[in-house]
């Protein structure tokens, strides 16, 4: 058996979990700059340490209710197909080890969330964490948007 860590994040008050293969950093939240004529997930550009990164909001991505920015909420950066992203999420809280074992196949249909981006669910003592996969929040022609945001703004 073979464990994995996980970057425990919520959105909305729930759970959720990524790889931490997946995570290049975990930022607090900076001026975002707002961008004209692009999907409503993409929330704008943002400098960091010198580059700019295009901003998803995670929530309005998986269709769920978009709430306030708060002290707590963050941005997980990410290289998706060589390119920076930060995903805006709630709060990062944890770090941990999970067992492959314990890792079950996500399930067709959850409602409300697209289970292309969910590669499993995870049954931990009293809870259940959905394992996203940060690579596949984006489609090909959304990649293809975020990737020319970067080009323009560079």
């Amino acid at each position: 058996m073979s464990t994995e860590k996980f970057i425990v994040f919520q959105l909305n008050g729930h759970e959720y979990g990524a790889s931490i293969q997946q995570i290049v950093s975990i930022e607090r939240l900076q001026e975002i700059v707002p961008l004209p004529k692009v999907s409503d997930f993409i929330e704008g550009i943002t400098k960091l340490r010198g580059d700019v990164i295009p901003v998803i909001d995670l929530k309005t991505r998986m269709d769920l209710k978009k709430t306030t920015e708060t002290d707590q909420s963050r941005m997980l950066v990410s290289l998706v197909d060589g390119v920076s992203v930060g995903f805006l999420v709630d709060a990062a809280s944890d770090v941990i080890d999970i067992d492959d074992a314990i890792i079950e196949p996500a399930p067709t249909t959850i409602k409300g969330i697209d289970t292309n981006f969910l590669s499993g669910v995870a049954k931990l003592d009293e809870r259940l964490l959905l394992i996203i996969d940060l690579s596949y929040v984006l489609n090909y022609e959304e990649l293809t948007e975020v990737k020319q945001v970067v080009e323009e703004e560079n």
